[in-house]
């Protein structure tokens, strides 16, 4: 029973991982890349490298955000202020712009179709309140970060359904794994190198030990972020009378929602927003702002709320101040002393996301991640190296491997090798594509998903070990000389980031270059395999000529036959 039980155990863990191994590599591999999300959009827009990095005082910059914004977004009904960091140097404004202007006689069209508001936003410098010179348009890290729930070019509420259902797969892949490796621990220092499907199954099970306690964190804190869509049944039976849904979140999260701002019509000038951001950060022990959020500025209801930014708590969710944005006096203070069930969805989002981390923690956790990447990697070769085995004698004897091994092998080579080229392709591609193109953040996505889309065919036309070797060899290309396609496209190349900073700068080409040798490491290990494999062939060939020639007259060598025929 025991042992039968044990079995049933590694089945489902084979299928629990196979089924879903190629969304759960895309989604490691996006939600790795998010820790460092900042730094890669700071990365990908060059324009904002020469800001200074002096600290400015908060005050002073967020009161030249509000002069920016008067000028250019006075008629926004919201105004969203993100003070700078030490990840993110410049401010970032975002506000409602007014609709485009429309035809005459428009004015009477239908809701449909009238024109749809739209977002604008822009950087400043924190000293000045300028906008910085023509930042290029650009999804950066932000990108890899929503794809790996939203999965892009599909409709969110599907994507992150999907995502959940592979994230649940996950965890029960984890759980039978556990209990089908009796000698996981031990196995974790354990490797043997050159012995086939063994080197594959310690590869995995070294990879999955390393960072067991992450990998158990990260998927199942990936399902409380979104447990509200997943299970809405509480709070839609236990508010039912009092509200709805809204009135649990309302409860739940306190500081209140747009919908209840509602603009007076009397126009008064906004409050000065320095004494609120001195009242708020002694309020929170000397802890800064991190966003600014006006609701109707300019009248007589405005009302001002400020977020304390994010530090070294765990909790996701960080307080609130509000200020009658006419008077500036304090309205009331939110989520100082959050009710436990608050807190502790807070702090499984934070774990989740790790933006409490420093550069050492969100540096241990990208470890992990890549530590996950190749876990579900080796898991879907490993599948492939033990069913290929069960073809052995049928390819000696010109046969052919079934069509759901082909299917495996291909979308192995374009989900574990196609990906790193995809990505590096989205990074050249934000260097090279023109900064004046419409959309141009769509576009950039676009050659992401085209180079994608590319490795994907081509790996399934052809899973050979060539095809490996070639996607490999190119994301290992592509990876390395990100840094010499930044020294020509930037004003901080590595030589001068790594003395003189930016030092995001300098660590993401250091990452790329870690990243390229990574790949082209791998690319020798496949080669090392095809010229084995190869050395094989020709041993087997060599038998069968000698059998061949020791036969009598007339008799058929039919496995030189069939070495020729396949």
């Amino acid at each position: 029973m025991k042992e039968g039980f044990r079995q049933s155990m590694a089945w489902l863990h084979t299928w629990s991982g196979l089924l879903v191994g190629w969304v759960l590599f895309m989604v490691f591999a996006a939600g790795t890349a998010s820790y460092f999300k900042d730094e890669i959009t700071f990365w990908m827009t060059p324009e904002l490298h020469a800001v200074a990095q002096n600290v400015v005082p908060q005050a002073q910059t967020a009161e030249g955000a509000v002069a920016y914004l008067q000028k250019h977004g006075a008629q926004s009904p919201r105004w969203f202020i993100n003070l700078p960091t030490e990840r993110r140097p410049s401010t970032d404004v975002l506000y409602l712009a007014p609709p485009a202007p429309t035809a005459a006689g428009a004015t009477g069209a239908a809701p449909a179709e009238r024109p749809r508001r739209r977002f604008d936003r822009a950087s400043l410098d924190p000293a000045t309140g300028d906008a910085i010179s023509a930042p290029r348009a650009t999804r950066g890290g932000e990108f890899f970060y929503r794809l790996h729930f939203d999965l892009h070019y599909m409709p969110a509420l599907w994507a992150r359904w999907i995502v959940g259902f592979c994230a649940m797969f996950m965890l029960v892949a984890i759980f039978s794994g556990i209990v089908t490796h009796k000698r996981i621990f031990k196995d974790f220092f354990t490797f043997r190198a050159k012995k086939g499907q063994r080197s594959w199954l310690d590869a995995h099970n070294v990879t999955a030990v390393l960072a067991l306690p992450y990998h158990l964190m990260i998927t199942y804190t990936g399902l409380v972020t979104l447990m509200f869509m997943y299970m809405p049944w509480a709070p839609q039976v236990a508010y039912k009378d009092r509200g709805g849904e809204q009135a649990f979140f309302a409860e739940v999260f306190p500081g209140g929602g747009r919908d209840q701002f509602k603009a007076s019509g009397n126009k008064v000038p906004l409050a000065p927003l320095a004494p609120m951001l001195a009242q708020a950060s002694a309020h929170w022990n000397g802890a800064g702002v991190g966003r600014i959020t006006v609701h109707q500025p300019n009248d007589a209801n405005a009302v001002v709320s400020l977020t304390r930014a994010e530090g070294p708590q765990l909790s996701n969710d960080q307080p609130s101040m509000q200020f009658n944005g006419a008077t500036g006096a304090l309205i009331g203070a939110f989520g100082d002393v959050p009710k436990p069930a608050a807190e502790t969805r807070g702090v499984l989002y934070g774990l989740h996301i790790g933006r409490f981390g420093d550069p050492l923690v969100r540096a241990l956790f990208f470890l992990s991640g890549l530590a996950g990447c190749l876990m579900v990697a080796t898991g879907l070769l490993l599948w492939a190296v033990k069913e290929r085995q069960k073809f052995a004698k049928a390819l000696k004897q010109g046969g052919r491997i079934s069509f759901g091994l082909r299917l495996v092998d291909g979308l192995n080579v374009g989900a574990v090798a196609g990906l790193p080229v995809a990505m590096a392709a989205f990074f050249w591609a934000n260097r090279l594509v023109p900064v004046g193109v419409a959309e141009r953040g769509e576009v950039e996505i676009r050659w992401f998903f085209i180079v994608w889309g590319a490795t994907a065919v081509l790996g399934l036309l052809r899973p050979t070990l060539r095809m490996w070797q070639a996607q490999l060899a190119l994301g290992a290309l592509l990876f390395v000389l990100l840094p010499v396609l930044n020294a020509f496209t930037g004003p901080a190349p590595l030589t001068v980031s790594l003395r003189a900073g930016p030092s995001a700068v300098a660590g993401f080409d250091l990452v790329a270059i870690a990243l390229g040798l990574g790949l082209a490491s791998a690319v020798w290990i496949v080669e090392r395999k095809r010229r084995k494999s190869l050395a094989k062939q020709v041993n087997v060939q060599a038998q069968a000529n000698v059998q061949a020639s020791k036969a009598p007259a007339g008799a058929q060598p039919s496995l030189v036959t069939s070495e020729q025929g396949s």
